[in-house]
């Protein structure tokens, strides 16, 4: 779980101090997320001050508020001269943190798992911009972020990818399949006085590019998921979550988390059910019960996380259970140079029943705040 500042101001001037350091000393990064940090802890009650809705394309770039982050992740498949099918996970995310008149600091991350070759690669970057004031909610011209020669573009759902490291590079281009997917209704999280998020996805997008593996450019297929989260929030303090995309063959996706205070135990659980459609459903928490089946220590960090899931639920919308398995165990990124932490993100294989019919599936899962 997250802990907030009570009051913006004093946190955004606390925020700053540490933002202060951290330019400085290199030190950990103060207030941001580490990756689809987009488990919030949803407010049932409405917004004391009514805040504009999202709007596209003007709320796909960038705003001036304290928080901000485009994340990707997807599966690809390729074929390799010699005919056979090489498959990968990828995660490419770019966030933004504007504090105060400081310039703003952009972290980012890029990993592959090479499911094929059963290895995992990542790598960060972050950098600081002195620009002027952003667009804040008013360009048609969607995202435009870039961070060295790492590049997120994208206007209407119709996204272009480009990163790069030792052995991996991609170039994608990603189209969005079904509307963007307001989170909890709206889109928009309210903290109380903690501040405010916006939230969307867009679930279930295909995706056609190149990979260059090892210096072998490959034609890709396959699909992602895309998050866009920002507000006026800073995501201070102890605790983590467990958080689950899921896109199933029956044209349907999947939303879930688990946030966990600093004691471990769960506060909030989230489940949202996108149909054929694009509709979404939020659906009740007490219909899911959740069974980790295994545990993995990084010889890395000493941290251990939990490896493999079992998840069942029961609603009048919906009833499955599903078994999601990393496709490899060490899927583990220590960004400490860009975002200051370490968490676990990787690829999954899913399979299971769905309302009485056998199903299987792709996703990502995040894991965040364990420790060893």
């Amino acid at each position: 779980m997250r802990f907030y500042k009570t009051h913006r101001c004093a946190g955004l001037l606390f925020a700053s101090c540490l933002l202060l350091s951290m330019l400085v000393t290199s030190c950990a990064f103060p207030g941001l997320a580490t990756t689809s940090a987009q488990l919030p802890i949803v407010s049932q009650q409405p917004a004391q001050h009514a805040l504009p809705p999202i709007h596209f394309p003007q709320d796909e770039g960038a705003h001036n508020d304290l928080t901000e982050w485009w994340y990707y992740t997807g599966h690809l498949e390729a074929k390799t001269p010699d005919g056979k099918q090489h498959t990968y996970g990828f995660e490419l995310v770019v966030f933004q943190a504007i504090r105060s008149d400081l310039p703003a600091v952009y972290p980012a991350h890029f990993a592959i798992t090479d499911i094929t070759r059963n290895t995992f690669q990542y790598d960060q970057r972050r950098i600081t911009k002195f620009s002027g004031p952003l667009p804040n909610g008013t360009s048609t011209n969607g995202v435009d972020e870039q961070v060295g020669n790492w590049s997120i573009q994208g206007l209407n759902g119709h996204d272009h990818l480009v990163a790069s490291m030792n052995n991996y590079a991609i170039n994608l281009q990603l189209d969005g399949l079904k509307p963007a997917t307001l989170h909890n209704g709206n889109g928009l999280i309210t903290y109380g006085l903690g501040g405010f998020s916006y939230y969307y996805s867009r679930t279930r997008m295909s995706v056609q590019g190149t990979l260059m593996d090892h210096n072998q450019p490959l034609q890709v297929t396959g699909q992602a998921w895309m998050d866009h989260q920002w507000g006026n929030f800073l995501t201070l303090g102890g605790g983590g979550w467990d958080w689950y995309s899921i896109q199933l063959n029956n044209n349907t996706e999947m939303m879930l988390y688990f946030i966990r205070d600093a004691s471990g135990h769960t506060v909030t659980t989230y489940i949202g059910l996108i149909d054929a459609q694009g509709h979404d459903t939020v659906i009740p928490a007490t219909a899911l019960h959740s069974r980790v089946l295994g545990y993995w220590r990084s010889p890395t960090t000493g941290i251990t996380y939990p490896s493999g899931w079992n998840l069942e639920i029961n609603d009048p919308h919906l009833h499955t259970a599903l078994t999601i398995q990393p496709v490899r165990k060490n899927q583990e990124l220590v960004v400490t140079n860009s975002t200051g932490n370490i968490y676990w993100e990787g690829a999954v294989n899913i399979q299971g029943q769905s309302d009485g019919a056998s199903v299987s599936g792709q996703g990502y899962v995040e894991l965040t705040g364990y420790s060893k």
